[in-house]
């Protein structure tokens, strides 16, 4: 075993620094200090890691405002409850805690907290790939704390608890999500003591947040194959408490002899198609809830066989309940029940001959997300018939080729009707009301659909045209 991790790092790297003065200033303080958890582990791993957790043999919160002063960073943040304390630090997080230990109580969302010695620290960590410390203090500079084996199953790429598993997920159930989420994030699989032990207290996930339920499935789509981390959190049962919507997806039902797709399964396929043709998790986000409304509006016909009429509109509408409960952010709330319920016109263009008005509507609608909708369907050909594919990606590429028009795009991205409101109350000499809305509205439907020039005089006439028809019917 490598002794002195530091041998991976560059000696004249920013978080080297910042290493080598932690475990002066803890020397000077009379703290030991350690570099622990995941940065650890991506050391070995060769991954990128921007955040730095460092533990202390003392007052944390005392040694993080000595550090940032040492540093010139800015301004700490403390949580005197958790003992922790963060510090920006050009462009690195560093997170300082006094070494400790968390426990749940039964029925509570928030941990209580207690000072500990570092093994008892280490032992209350999720998993023993990230229960490994590194010291920082000046004599043994780079030696490495690994009580639970953790670089032995970091070897086997193996998730395994340092303690008994179900102690280690009563104290904080979450871990049992994050087990889902490394297993895709690192390739990992999941032991199988642990796999049970997930199945057994599955139920405690009721008491953490959606805040950080939430995180860890952003985290899971962020993965290079998030399907692994969702099938692992649907075949626990995971699933149906973190994400019920998508856990009902699963089963094929048939009827006469005809089946559907398994509507999990195919989501799945998608949301790993999307990530390989994207790395913006809005997408793969988009990806994973575009069938939301399938379970609720299959049905059956003895002549058309199985249908989801009206999946897009009314997955759309369920979205604004789940970002609710999910405490997604407006912004990405907004997006999911654009993508959603913009997800089959592409393919629909592609089905069909292709005109510059269905173009123009799809690009109006979808707005500044039109490339991301044009990736999620592309993402969303999961069938086997080669032909088919071929077919589909022919077309998206000549959809694609018109979308790329800059003017059009300038157009659509601006788009409204050349005769504003106020024109169309003073000229037609009416009041603010319904009616002026329509007709704005059907001078802007005109145009997209390529009947009237998207000049002022041809929507002026159209205008003219049009409050007539709809005063005179």
């Amino acid at each position: 075993m490598m002794r002195n991790i530091f041998q991976l790092l560059d000696k004249n790297s920013a978080h080297s620094k910042i290493f080598k003065t932690a475990g002066e200033l803890g020397e000077s303080m009379g703290y030991g200090v350690y570099l622990v958890g995941g940065y650890v582990r991506d050391l070995f791993l060769k991954r990128n890691n921007k955040d730095i957790d460092l533990m202390v043999e003392g007052d944390g919160i005392k040694f993080a405002e000595s550090l940032s002063r040492v540093l010139n960073a800015g301004q700490v943040v403390i949580y005197e409850k958790f003992k922790t304390a963060f510090i920006p630090y050009n462009g690195i997080e560093i997170e300082v805690a006094t070494s400790r230990t968390e426990t749940y109580n039964p029925q509570s969302r928030k941990p209580e907290v207690r000072s500990a010695s570092v093994e008892e620290d280490l032992s209350r960590r999720d998993f023993t790939i990230n229960a490994m410390a590194v010291s920082l203090a000046p004599e043994t500079y780079g030696d490495m704390e690994d009580p639970f084996n953790g670089m032995d199953d970091l070897k086997e790429g193996v998730l395994i608890t340092p303690l008994n598993p179900d102690d280690t997920f009563s104290d904080d159930p979450l871990r049992m999500l994050r087990a889902t989420r490394f297993s895709a994030q690192l390739d990992f699989s999941i032991a199988s003591d642990i796999y049970e032990s997930i199945m057994r207290q599955k139920n405690r996930l009721s008491i953490i947040s959606c805040e950080r339920i939430t995180e860890e499935i952003i985290k899971t789509l962020r993965s290079d194959v998030p399907s692994k981390g969702f099938y692992y959190m649907k075949e626990t049962g995971l699933l149906a408490l973190a994400f019920p919507e998508l856990d009902v997806m699963s089963g094929v039902e048939f009827i006469n002899g005809k089946g559907h797709k398994d509507v999990f399964i195919h989501t799945l396929q998608v949301v790993d198609n999307a990530a390989k043709l994207s790395d913006k998790m809005e997408i793969r986000f988009a990806a994973l809830v575009h069938d939301i409304a399938k379970p609720v509006t299959k049905s059956f016909s003895k002549t058309k066989g199985w249908s989801f009429h009206g999946h897009d509109e009314i997955g759309r509408r369920m979205l604004r309940k789940v970002a609710k409960r999910m405490k997604l952010s407006n912004e990405l709330r907004d997006y999911l029940m654009i993508m959603t319920k913009l997800h089959l016109r592409p393919i629909a263009l592609a089905k069909s001959e292709i005109s510059d008005s269905a173009v123009r509507r799809v690009m109006f609608e979808a707005g500044e997300f039109v490339d991301d909708l044009m990736i999620l369907c592309r993402a969303d050909i999961t069938t086997k018939n080669h032909q088919k594919v071929k077919k589909y990606i022919s077309n998206f590429d000549l959809v694609e080729k018109l979308m790329q028009d800059v003017k059009l795009r300038d157009e659509m991205r601006s788009f409204q009707s050349p005769v504003r409101g106020d024109v169309i109350m003073n000229d037609l000499k009416l009041t603010e009301g319904p009616l002026v809305g329509k007709i704005k509205k059907a001078i802007e439907e005109a145009i997209l659909d390529g009947e009237i020039d998207n000049d002022y005089e041809s929507a002026y006439q159209f205008m003219i045209k049009t409050h007539k028809k709809m005063t005179s019917s």
